[in-house]
């Protein structure tokens, strides 16, 4: 049991890390492909909105069809396979109509790999205790290896070439999954029928409420997204700079990943929501005033409660709420609302960066605040519901 834990955490930290080292790469530098090729900033807001909205279509349905063929690891190998050959597609062919046409049939076969990764994550931890934490904070870590990476690959030339190596890391996700020991009851390859259990969790009003307030947490950061990078070059800040300041961000998200285990037993779940809402407040607010590099670093490590702690709570919570079989669909829904949260913030942070960069900052901690209400005001229910009132 030992040595299958340890080769859990190890194959599932390398699964992680594949699919981060492309979305590393493209979640930063993507901006600058699209500006390079003469893409306005409210176009490409635009086209990183409505292919968000996509991927909100093609994630609890190729998510769900995964978990019905009971073929998660196989799901993520034909997904990370097709998607690999977009960007070499958008390489090979330059132009503001391809790029677009691109970043959107990418985030088709995107859309159900952290999902369904997740959701192989979550049964390695009920099934063989792994810890969650320690896997997934190999894929932050590669995250930040892409962010500074990628960040001297701008630098030094022209930014198509980091199309390739998103291809690359892509295809390597497909590999990584296929030698991965099922974990379902019975095999995973065994086919599964829909249960009494699924009905019932995906019917009930507060389990909906729940992953729609969980999206807004997530759709918070759609403003950093989308114009973080194009923001500090507009301050003055070297790409190569900026990559390093991404990475600041995820590092902290990784010093609470490798706490996961020892916080669990002192912090509730649903309370890393609450800190989460919180930390999005002063974050987004104090946004625009961070123009030099130190202020914009001590707003970064923000981002390990902002993201990380909101990640460990809805994880945990799903963990306890959804059944096994149906984790990949569960996640595929939690995906798809904050895929509706941050496109919906995306297409409205174009405009109001034009008008004034700080109002889509801003945009986003009128949103934190929302959460952060509707966490505090239905604490008593949720907490009832996922049983977490003995919590702290």
């Amino acid at each position: 049991m030992v040595l299958k834990t340890r080769y859990l955490n190890a194959g599932v930290g390398a699964l992680f890390a594949s699919h981060f080292l492309a979305f590393g790469l493209y979640l930063p530098f993507l901006p600058l492909v699209l500006e390079q090729r003469g893409l306005t900033s409210e176009f490409v807001g635009f086209i990183l909105g409505i292919s968000l909205f996509v991927r909100i279509l093609a994630s609890p349905v190729m998510t769900n069809l995964s978990d019905r063929t009971g073929r998660r690891r196989f799901s993520i190998f034909i997904y990370s396979a097709v998607g690999s050959l977009v960007p070499v597609l958008m390489y090979l062919a330059p132009g503001a109509g391809t790029a677009a046409l691109c970043v959107i049939i990418l985030s088709v076969f995107w859309a159900p790999i952290v999902p369904l990764c997740d959701a192989y994550a979550l049964d390695a931890v009920k099934k063989a205790k792994a810890d969650y934490g320690k896997m997934r904070l190999w894929g932050s870590l590669a995250f930040i290896g892409a962010n500074i990476g990628g960040g001297y690959l701008v630098v030094s030339g022209p930014s198509d070439p980091v199309l390739l190596w998103i291809a690359a890391a892509t295809l390597l996700t497909g590999v990584v999954a296929l030698p991965l020991p099922g974990m379902a009851k019975g095999g995973e390859e065994a086919k599964r029928q829909p249960t009494k259990e699924k009905a019932d969790i995906f019917r009930k009003p507060w389990f909906w409420m729940l992953i729609a307030t969980a999206g807004v947490l997530q759709g918070t950061h759609a403003a950093f997204y989308g114009f973080s990078t194009l923001y500090w070059t507009s301050v003055g800040l070297d790409t190569s700079v900026i990559g390093i300041l991404w990475s600041l961000g995820v590092a902290a998200e990784v010093v609470l990943f490798l706490a996961a285990a020892r916080l669990a037993t002192r912090i509730s779940p649903y309370s890393l929501l609450i800190l989460a809402a919180a930390a999005g407040i002063i974050r987004w607010s104090l946004f625009p005033f961070a123009q030099d590099v130190l202020t914009i670093a001590a707003l970064q490590i923000l981002h390990g409660l902002t993201f990380g702690a909101a990640h460990l709570g809805l994880i945990a919570i799903m963990g306890r709420i959804v059944p096994s079989d149906w984790a990949g669909t569960g996640q595929g829904f939690l995906s798809t609302f904050a895929g509706v949260m941050t496109a919906a913030g995306m297409a409205l942070s174009g405009p109001l960066y034009a008008l004034a960069p700080a109002y889509a900052f801003w945009l986003m901690a009128a949103a934190s605040a929302t959460a952060f209400a509707v966490l505090l005001g239905c604490r008593s229910l949720f907490q009832r519901r996922i049983g977490d009132t003995n919590a702290a």
